[in-house]
């Protein structure tokens, strides 16, 4: 696959794109998993999907639509999601875990509908839910390398900002941080990453990368920073296996990105088990 990466600019696109995914989602998943937001990450997915569903058939049925690419109606599917989803977390003050099940919900139906309209799956879309090593431009890659500019900026500039709320949100509070203006930009992070992610893993199996590398990072770290370092570490681990075994297997690189990712997972539990004794 070496000598192909240097050969061929469809395996240039997907190898970079994933390295970059490969740092960006496990690092946002630190801090989503820290604050117990876990199920956030499958909510934006199943938004972003309706967004991908909807740009196909805007595009099949429009012919001045027919330009759009779907990456960006899923990006701005998924933003909206996630704005939604800080709006319902504020109306129901007691219950804001209802919000990720109601904005889930939505995205599957939206998703179920656009989908109908387009009479059922096609290539396209098969190659969005699950990944596609040949699927990805270079357009796509020039969106992803902004993107994760904007979210590794972002995090160096706000991370005392999000660590505190992480681990204190009221304290947070109580100490003047802007925490709802923090969330909301955090939040609208997760969803971009969420959305730039689904040409390599697929937008169903994205969540498994901002969770399992930061899993396997807990029974490791000995900090935050750690926890952040290991879950990079981990996460670039499992899109390299992966891409190498989708390569060769010709399988769909988020199914062998998630699977390797489950195979890091288990070898530290099993290593920490095995250390203990």
């Amino acid at each position: 696959m070496i000598e192909a990466i240097f050969q061929y600019e469809f395996l240039q696109n997907a190898f970079l794109t994933g390295i970059i995914i490969g740092v960006i989602a496990p690092l946002l998943g630190a801090f989503i998993v820290v604050r117990r937001l876990s199920l956030i990450a499958d909510a934006l997915s199943h938004v972003t999907l309706a967004g991908i569903a909807a740009g196909l058939y805007f595009s099949q049925t429009f012919a001045f639509m027919s330009w759009v690419n779907p990456l960006y109606t899923g990006m701005v599917f998924s933003v909206g999601g996630s704005i939604f989803i800080e709006r319902l977390r504020m109306v129901y003050k007691h219950y804001q875990e209802l919000a990720i099940p109601i904005i889930l919900s939505g995205g599957i139906g939206i998703s179920v509908i656009f989908i109908s309209l387009a009479d059922g799956f096609n290539t396209d879309l098969f190659s969005y839910l699950f990944g596609s090593v040949s699927a990805v431009s270079r357009a796509d890659l020039m969106a992803i390398s902004a993107i994760s500019i904007i979210v590794i900026a972002t995090v160096i500039l706000l991370y005392k900002e999000l660590f505190l709320l992480s681990f204190d949100e009221d304290h947070a509070k109580a100490s003047g941080l802007p925490a709802k203006t923090i969330h909301f930009i955090f939040i609208v992070l997760v969803a971009l990453v969420i959305a730039a992610s689904m040409r390599i893993i697929g937008v169903l199996l994205v969540s498994a990368l901002m969770t399992l590398p930061v899993a396997a990072s807990m029974r490791l770290a000995k900090g935050f920073k750690q926890t952040i370092f290991f879950s990079v570490l981990f996460g670039e681990i499992a899109v390299i296996a992966g891409l190498f075994s989708a390569f060769y297997l010709d399988l769909a690189p988020g199914g062998t990105i998630v699977v390797s990712s489950i195979i890091i997972l288990l070898a530290v539990i099993s290593i920490k088990r095995v250390g203990k004794r």
